[in-house]
């Protein structure tokens, strides 16, 4: 925290500092916890009538009265990260996009709208990269008629956590009551650690997605705008290891320049321990590798431990967090 000459902690940030990354420290209200002082690091999201929101790097506002501040300072943008291949927010939120693409889209300044029949929020949610052109409201209007007009929920597709992500985009929907209803992370690793893991021995790659894969999956009565955003992206391979009735463990990948994603790994719960999940990942990072890719992305549940302790051994890390945001039931409210 922010210390003077004479040894007093000191609070460095105002309102016209909103949209900054901050670190400050409040007193803690009588009860609210056996410490004295709670640390908050985030973007300033806001500083209206006396209280502070900070948006934390998972995507959750935190209320401080301005009356409880002891500290406060600017911190760096971002902090540094220590694994993982070097990477911008904007490049994986494109190389993510291309993974599970849309069957219709269409500009909104820079934002893109995306709709695929509803089979996937990635591919059913705007992808605001930029400004859309117009002032805020404005835009969300244009994007509710957008969805509303194909029956769809309008859904938009935030992220916080790195630099050149959405905090002030996300504090704002909230303020218009967007529902954040889904949160998880975008992990990054090496390419070539994932190859090591094992031979992936009895992994069946394939261009084309079948019944069989379909049933391990585990979503029933897919349409053909679903198997086409499946199969969507600039180099698609789909793992199965056979299994007597269904496939005992499948996987998805999406090779993209230096990128490669894994999707859609799935092992039947009579099977898991046993090394198929690694083995479907190590044999589609090879492909991947053999195609040119270095680095790979995939995104996981923030609840999701077991998925988490797998990643975390092969070197993987979390780079963002992402949201989707559904709008409000009442339909005025951000007219």
């Amino acid at each position: 925290m922010e210390i003077s000459a004479a040894g007093r902690l000191e609070v460095r940030i105002t309102a016209a500092d909103v949209g900054k990354r901050v670190s400050v420290r409040r007193l803690n209200e009588a009860g609210d916890t056996a410490e004295k002082f709670t640390d908050t690091v985030g973007v300033l999201t806001s500083w209206d009538n006396g209280v502070l929101v900070i948006t934390r790097k998972s995507g959750e506002g935190v209320h401080i009265p301005e009356s409880s501040l002891v500290a406060g300072k600017i911190v760096p943008s971002a902090p540094a990260r220590r694994r993982g291949p070097a990477a911008s927010y904007e490049e994986l939120a494109r190389v993510a996009a291309r993974a599970w693409r849309p069957v219709e889209s269409e500009r909104l300044g820079e934002w893109e709208l995306r709709a695929a029949s509803g089979f996937t929020r990635r591919a059913n949610s705007v992808l605001p990269l930029g400004d859309p052109g117009m002032p805020l409201d404005a835009a969300l209007t244009a994007v509710r008629r957008w969805y509303g007009e194909r029956g769809l929920p309008a859904y938009v597709q935030t992220a916080t956590g790195a630099e050149g992500t959405e905090e002030m985009l996300c504090a704002e929907l909230e303020r218009r009551g967007w529902e954040r209803e889904v949160t998880a992370e975008l992990w990054t690793g090496g390419l070539a650690p994932v190859a090591d893991r094992a031979e992936g021995a009895g992994v069946v790659l394939s261009r084309e997605v079948d019944g069989a894969w379909l049933s391990r999956y585990g979503r029933k009565g897919l349409s053909d705008v679903a198997l086409r955003v499946l199969g969507s992206g600039p180099s698609v391979w789909f793992a199965t290891v056979p299994g007597a009735d269904a496939p005992a463990a499948i996987g998805r990948c999406v090779v993209d320049g230096r990128w490669a994603s894994f999707a859609a790994v799935e092992v039947d719960p009579a099977q898991r321990r046993r090394g198929l999940a690694t083995a479907v990942l190590a044999a589609l990072a090879r492909r991947a590798l053999d195609e040119g890719a270095s680095a790979a992305w995939l995104q996981v549940e923030a609840d999701n431990t077991a998925a988490r302790a797998l990643y975390t051994g092969m070197g993987f890390a979390a780079h963002h967090a992402y949201h989707h945001y559904r709008e409000p039931a009442d339909t005025g409210t951000d007219r």
